[in-house]
């Protein structure tokens, strides 16, 4: 009997991509079971969970002052490890139909500069979460893995993930990381950056939400062949009234500039640093780019543009890390040779 067989048998074994933005979970055999927002919604009073995934994010800037909504993910580790766990929690047991008494096997990805102290939260929060056994893996190693790069050979693959709290570089050849870099600016910075901009040049608040979608509507990374402008709402600073503006593509762009510029220089920084026949590879197979960051307009076109290096964008681009761990689930021999713990 294969390994692959013998998984199939652990049907109730999960592979996690636990994200800042979003949590997806994969069940060998049946794929992506789980895909929802990292937000949990609690009553302050009673500590009861009100929301969690997509329901807590609707709740998102709308609670009133008894109900937070909290993240408790931040740049990519866990921030709150409390809700962490509950989170986790409700996540496997929407996994499994909520039967609760399954104690799954577990896969995780986590950035490549975690620290030993985060790598610990995600494990105790885990298993805290009744799991039987968990296993960290890279995500730039799991991201390569999902968006079907050919992983084991003796060639270099070069992958760039672009989150929600963390962007993570990775030159791998082998079965093995040669360079890996895990950079705090990713699509939340991004929301912040644009954030800011409005509140600073219009005088305008935004919420989170807001901004997510003036990114995902008219964010760029590089010119557009068109310019295109959104109508924009909020509260204006000066009268504390609701109020609507257009802003163009153009100042998001601006706005956007500096987290853009910091992913490119990192890109550049691994390029650098790659050995000469591994760059070679990367030059003929290009980078690809995986994380629900690299979906904003024209990236592809500004990385390619600095680096002049081919640019991909994976097929399941969100998806990439969670496939990837959902393959290493299926495979033991190559989990134990990439596991972290």
């Amino acid at each position: 009997m294969t390994y692959r067989s013998i998984f199939r048998l652990f049907s109730s074994d999960l592979a996690i991509d636990l994200g800042t933005a979003n949590t997806l979970v994969y069940i060998a055999g049946k794929g992506i079971v789980v895909n929802e927002p990292s937000i949990v919604a609690v009553n302050r009073s009673t500590g009861e969970i009100v929301g969690c995934g997509a329901e807590a994010k609707e709740m998102l800037g709308r609670t009133p002052a008894n109900v937070v909504a909290i993240r408790p993910l931040r740049d990519g580790v866990i921030a709150d490890f409390k809700m962490a766990e509950r989170m986790l929690n409700y996540f496997i047991q929407k996994a499994h139909k909520r039967k609760s008494l399954v104690h799954p096997r577990i896969v995780i990805g986590v950035p490549s500069e975690t620290t030993e102290v985060e790598k610990r939260a995600v494990l105790d929060s885990t298993y805290r979460a009744k799991a039987s056994e968990v296993h960290l893996v890279e995500q730039a190693m799991v991201a390569a893995l999902g968006a079907g790069l050919p992983v084991t050979e003796p060639s270099g693959n070069m992958v760039v993930d672009i989150g929600g709290g963390t962007t993570d570089i990775a030159v791998i050849s082998l079965s093995g990381i040669v360079y890996s870099r895990s950079l705090r600016v990713a699509g939340n910075q991004m929301d912040d950056a644009i954030m800011n901009f409005v509140k600073r040049k219009y005088n305008l608040l935004i919420g989170e939400r807001t901004a997510e979608n003036i990114k995902i509507d008219i964010g760029s990374a590089h010119p557009l062949d068109k310019p295109i402008t959104l109508e924009v709402k909020g509260r204006d600073l000066i009268y504390g009234l609701p109020k609507a503006i257009t802003v163009k593509d153009e100042e998001i762009r601006e706005a956007l500039s500096e987290c853009v510029t910091a992913i490119v220089a990192a890109i550049r920084g691994a390029l650098e640093r790659t050995p000469p026949e591994l760059s070679a590879d990367i030059s003929e197979r290009g980078i690809i780019l995986t994380g629900g960051g690299s979906l904003l307009r024209n990236f592809d076109e500004r990385i390619r543009s600095e680096t002049g290096m081919p640019v991909l964008l994976a097929d399941q681009p969100l998806a990439s890390v969670v496939l990837g761990t959902g393959k290493m689930l299926e495979n033991f021999k190559l989990l134990r040779k990439m596991s972290l713990n």
